[in-house]
C-alpha cells in the first residue's frame, strides 16, 4: 500500500480534567438535581428558561415555523426510516419454547426496554436528522416510553424548531430543552421534572460523550462515538468529483473528521486531489473541512482490490463507500464496517438523512466488534426455562456436582432439591 497524502498522528488525548469535570457536573445533578441543570443550561447554553420539559404548543409551534418544503423532506425520511425499521423488528421473532433435553424446554423473548432518551445536539447546528434517527428505531421496536433532550439555540430560551418539527413527526412527544453532559446526567439519574430512562442513545460533543461513558451501568447506551469517519475504495472508473465531493461531505462536520480514499489507479488518486482542492475554492464550509482534509485527509494507492479489502478490514471505517466497477464482487470480502454503501449512486449522504438507514454508527475501530444504532439497539433477548419433574431429576446431579466443584454447596443443595 503507497501513501500518497497521510494524515497527522492524532496527540494522545488527557482525559483526565474532562473526566473530573463531568463527573463533577454528573454528581451536582445527582445532587441537586433541576437546580443544577437550570444553572448549567445557562451557564453553558444561555438558557434563558424557566421550565425543562417543552409543552405541546412549543412542538406545535416547532411543526408550523418549519418551511414546508423542509417538513416535507423530513416526512419522506421519517417514512423510509420507519419501513426499514419496521422490517427490522420484523426480523426478530421470539424463539417458541421447544425441548432441548428430554423434559427441559427452552426459549427466549425479544422484549423492549421500558424506556429510553434520545440525545439530539443542537449546540453549534441543529442535527434535524438525528432527532428522526434514534426516535424512530425506538418507537418501531416498541419502547413505551421514548423522550429526548436538545439544547436551546444559545441564548434564548428556545429549542429550533426544526429539530421540534423533526421530534414530532417521529411520533416523540416528551422532549426536554437540555444540553451537553447535565442532560445525560438527567436522563441517568432523573430529577424532578426528568423521570429516569433505562437507555441512552445519540452522538454528542467529547462532554456527552464523557458524560455516557461515566453512566454506563447505571443506565445503557448504544455506544462512546468519536469524531465521523468516511473510507472510499474507487477503482479507474470512478468520478473524481463524486469521490471528492463526498470526502468534504465528510469533512465537513468537523476539524476531526476522518475522510481516506483508498484508489486501485494512482491516475483517479491525483484527480481527486486536485478536485478536492477545487471544491474548497466555493465550499461554504471550507473552513471546517479544509482545516478536517488538511489534518486527516488520507489517500492511499492499492496494488489490488484484495489489499484494499484487507485495508478498510483492518480500519473498520463508520462509513464504508464502494465506488468500483463491480461492487457486488467485493462485498464478500468485507467484513468491519458501520454502514455500507455500494456502488456510485450510494452516496453517504443518503443515509445521513433519507435513505432509511441509521446515521449513528461506530467509530475509531469500533465496527470491528458493533453495528450501528438499530432496532435491535432497544431491544432485549430474554431467555426463559420450563422443566418437568423428570427433566429437573435427570439434571440435579449434574449441576450439583458442577456446583461442588466450584465450593457452591447451597447451589447443589438447590439442584438435589429437585431430585425428590
Amino acid at each position: 500500500m503507497k501513501a500518497l497524502k497521510i494524515s497527522r498522528p492524532e496527540a494522545p488525548e488527557d482525559r483526565t480534567e474532562l473526566a473530573r469535570t463531568v463527573g463533577a457536573l454528573l454528581e451536582d445533578v445527582k445532587t441537586r438535581k433541576d437546580q443544577a441543570l437550570f444553572e448549567a443550561s445557562r451557564r453553558f447554553d444561555g438558557s434563558t428558561r424557566t421550565a425543562l420539559r417543552v409543552s405541546p404548543e412549543e412542538l406545535a409551534q416547532g411543526l408550523r415555523e418549519t418551511e414546508p418544503e423542509l417538513r416535507e423532506a423530513l416526512e419522506e425520511a421519517a417514512a423510509n426510516l420507519r419501513r426499514f425499521a419496521r422490517r427490522q423488528r420484523e426480523a426478530l421473532k421470539d424463539l417458541k419454547e421447544e425441548e432441548n433435553a428430554p423434559g427441559v424446554f427452552l426459549g427466549h423473548r425479544v422484549l423492549p426496554v421500558d424506556s429510553c432518551g434520545c440525545y439530539v445536539p443542537g449546540g453549534g447546528y441543529p442535527l434535524i436528522s438525528t432527532a428522526l434517527m434514534l426516535a424512530i428505531p425506538a418507537l418501531a421496536a416498541g419502547v413505551p416510553r421514548v423522550c429526548a433532550c436538545t439544547p436551546v439555540m444559545k441564548g434564548t430560551d428556545r429549542v429550533h424548531p426544526a429539530v421540534l418539527a423533526a421530534l414530532s413527526l417521529a411520533g416523540v412527544t416528551e422532549v426536554y430543552a437540555l444540553g451537553g453532559a447535565q442532560a445525560v446526567g438527567a436522563l441517568a439519574y432523573g430529577t424532578e421534572s426528568v423521570p429516569p430512562v433505562d437507555l441512552v442513545v445519540g452522538p454528542g460533543n467529547r462532554y456527552v460523550t464523557e458524560a455516557k461513558r461515566q453512566c454506563v451501568g447505571r443506565v445503557g447506551i448504544d455506544f462512546v462515538a468519536g469524531p465521523s469517519e468516511v473510507l472510499v475504495l474507487a477503482d479507474a472508473g470512478a468520478d473524481p468529483s463524486v469521490v471528492a465531493a463526498d470526502l468534504l461531505a465528510q469533512a465537513e462536520h468537523d476539524p476531526d473528521a476522518r475522510s481516506a480514499l483508498v484508489s486501485l489507479d494512482e491516475d483517479l488518486a491525483v484527480r481527486v486531489e486536485e478536485e478536492v482542492r477545487r471544491q474548497l475554492e466555493t465550499l461554504p464550509t471550507a473552513p471546517v473541512a479544509r482545516a478536517s482534509w488538511e489534518a486527516g485527509g488520507e489517500i492511499w494507492l492499492a496494488d489490488s482490490p484484495e489489499e484494499a479489502q484487507e485495508f478498510a478490514n483492518l480500519r473498520a471505517p463508520e462509513h464504508l463507500e464502494l465506488n468500483v466497477r463491480d461492487p457486488e464482487a467485493w462485498i464478500p470480502a468485507l467484513r468491519n464496517y458501520g454502514s455500507l454503501f455500494v456502488g456510485e449512486g450510494a452516496a453517504e449522504v443518503f443515509g445521513d438523512y433519507v435513505s432509511g438507514t441509521n446515521h449513528t454508527l461506530p467509530t475509531m475501530g469500533a465496527a470491528r466488534y458493533t453495528g450501528g444504532l438499530w432496532v435491535g439497539t432497544f431491544l432485549k433477548v430474554c431467555t426463559f426455562q420450563r422443566l418437568t419433574p423428570s427433566g429437573a431429576a435427570a439434571l440435579s446431579p449434574l449441576a450439583a456436582r458442577i456446583a461442588r466443584a466450584e465450593g457452591l454447596f447451597a447451589h447443589a443443595a438447590a439442584a438435589e432439591a429437585r431430585a425428590r
